[in-house]
């Protein structure tokens, strides 16, 4: 029986990621301890979104709760805290995350300032808080028209992947002279041992208590897997490995590993490491 082996959020988006034991799966994605996935994000003070992909350094960037704050650790930086009360009266800025504009609440200089030195560039960094009044749907396209709303995610508010899916992938790099990679190289919410590898392509649901949760698009894979997300050294990229099997013809070829997902029942439910899930295949 599948059973999920990991829940991990990523409250400052392609900063580090919080394993958790517990979280509550919302629509919009998971939370646990007062912090929602993906809720920050650093931007351009033009309001582009930042990744590793251009800061590889974002890696080192430790979100944690700490009581009534979310601490947050760099190498070399003293620590910066950050409220979890909403502030009403923090400005608010409109921002950019792929073909998505919307309004989030700006931090403040201070913070702008600790991830512009966090990250060592010259360009001025400013970081940007979910705003809690606003809506991001989802697309339908991959959804069949059943809605859905995510944060900062890139497109949906979970993503999947099967632990035997990295297997696989560990097997081939072993057999081409290469280390085998974390789990973390690939950046999950959702973790879950027991199925085939790449069998949650094919699943429509999986389901624990009130809670369903449906896989609906192959995740397309970037350059990130190839940081080391505990240095923030970018490494040999797997994707030339994963380009002789996982090219997707659904996704115009590109290399797919994982699953987007979204809440399509239970939403409030809990999820817990080692709980029991119930998959039916797309068959």
């Amino acid at each position: 029986m599948p059973t999920l082996s990991q829940l991990l959020l990523y409250p400052i988006k392609s900063c580090a990621g919080m394993a958790v034991q517990e979280a509550t799966l919302f629509e919009t994605g998971l939370s646990a301890h007062g912090v929602h996935d993906r809720e920050w994000m650093l931007v351009t003070e033009a309001g582009q979104f930042l990744t590793q992909r251009e800061f590889p350094r974002m890696a080192l960037i430790r979100p944690r709760p700490d009581g009534g704050n979310l601490r947050v650790s760099s190498p070399g930086m003293g620590d910066l805290l950050l409220p979890l009360a909403w502030d009403a009266s923090a400005p608010t800025r409109y921002v950019q995350i792929w073909d998505d504009t919307v309004n989030a609440a700006d931090c403040g200089d201070v913070a702008g300032n600790w991830f512009t030195e966090a990250l060592d560039t010259r360009e001025r960094v400013r970081l940007v808080r979910f705003h809690h009044d606003v809506v991001r749907p989802t697309s339908v396209k991959w959804t069949s028209g059943v809605p859905s709303q995510t944060r900062f995610a890139d497109g949906y508010p979970l993503l999947l992947i099967g632990q035997s899916s990295l297997d696989d992938l560990n097997i081939r790099l072993r057999a081409a002279g290469r280390d085998a990679l974390g789990m973390d190289r690939f950046r999950p919410n959702l973790v879950v041992a027991g199925l085939e590898a790449f069998e949650e392509d094919y699943t429509a649901f999986l389901s624990t208590g009130a809670a369903e949760i449906r896989p609906v698009k192959p995740c397309a894979r970037c350059p990130i897997p190839a940081i080391d997300q505990a240095t923030g050294i970018p490494g040999p990229d797997p994707l030339d490995i994963l380009q002789t099997y996982r090219a997707n013809p659904k996704m115009d070829g590109a290399v797919c590993l994982g699953m987007n997902c979204i809440v399509s029942a239970g939403a409030g439910s809990r999820l817990r490491v080692g709980q029991d899930l119930a998959a039916e295949l797309a068959f």
